[in-house]
Order: structure tokens, then sequence, then C-alpha cells
């Protein structure tokens, strides 16, 4: 679905919001980071909830009532997802930054489109580029 940043770049822009070069790398960024809010958004209702089933279900009262697990480890997950989204959302901001001297070792060729967007002698320190949910 986001083949299309990693191939073309995404946009990066300065602290005016002026957009200013494409970057292949800021995309990957980008992509690593929501993989990894992703992967903790789900984590504990993946790793936590199957052994606190499997301690509940060793009681009598959770016996009577089997047709209700997948219910209840479904509610459980829901829970879980409440507090674990806004948290994984957090851990990284919505715009990201790249520095110019990292555009400018390895995509020297948007470097260059940088300096021609710019005005001599004032390239930005910092891009920025929204990284996406």
């Amino acid at each position: 679905m986001r083949q299309n940043e990693i191939s073309s770049g995404v946009d990066l822009i300065d602290e005016d919001g002026r957009k200013l070069t494409k970057s292949k790398l800021a995309a990957a960024k980008g992509i690593s980071q929501v993989v990894i809010s992703r992967i903790i958004m789900c984590a504990p209702g993946m790793l936590i909830l199957p052994p606190i089933m499997e301690r509940l279900e060793k009681y009598a009262w959770m016996q009577k009532i089997r047709p209700l697990h997948a219910p209840i480890q479904i509610m459980m997950c829901g829970v879980s997802l409440t507090f674990m989204v806004p948290t994984a959302c957090a851990l990284f901001p919505q715009n990201c930054s790249i520095k110019a001297t990292t555009l400018q070792r390895w995509e020297p060729e948007n470097y260059e489109l940088l300096k021609k967007n710019c005005e001599p002698g004032e390239i930005p320190k910092y891009l920025y580029f929204n990284k996406g949910l």
C-alpha cells in the first residue's frame, strides 16, 4: 500500500511548510516507525492475554462458562487496545524530521534539488515529513 512512497519518496518540507524535495530514505524511516508502533500496539493482546486465559481456565467457575471464553478474550483484547492504540501512536511524532546532511550523504540527487529550491546559504538544517498512521 505504501510502495509508492518507497519508490518515489515522500515530500520534505521546511519549518514554513514549503515543499522542497522528496526522499526515499524519509519514506523508509516513516514506514519503519509505523510498523514498530503497530507491533507495540497489538503485542500485549498477543503476549499477555493467552497466559491470563490459561490461568483463568483452571478455575471451576470458568469451566462452567465455556461458551463465553471467546467473548471474554475479545473483551480483554478490546480493553488492551483501548490503552495501547493511543500509547503506540504517541511513540513517534506525526511529523518526523531528517537532517539535510543525511539527505546530502545518502540521496545526493535530492539534495541537489533541495539546493535548487532554497536560496543560496539558506538550506534548512532539518527537513520534515508526515510519517502517516
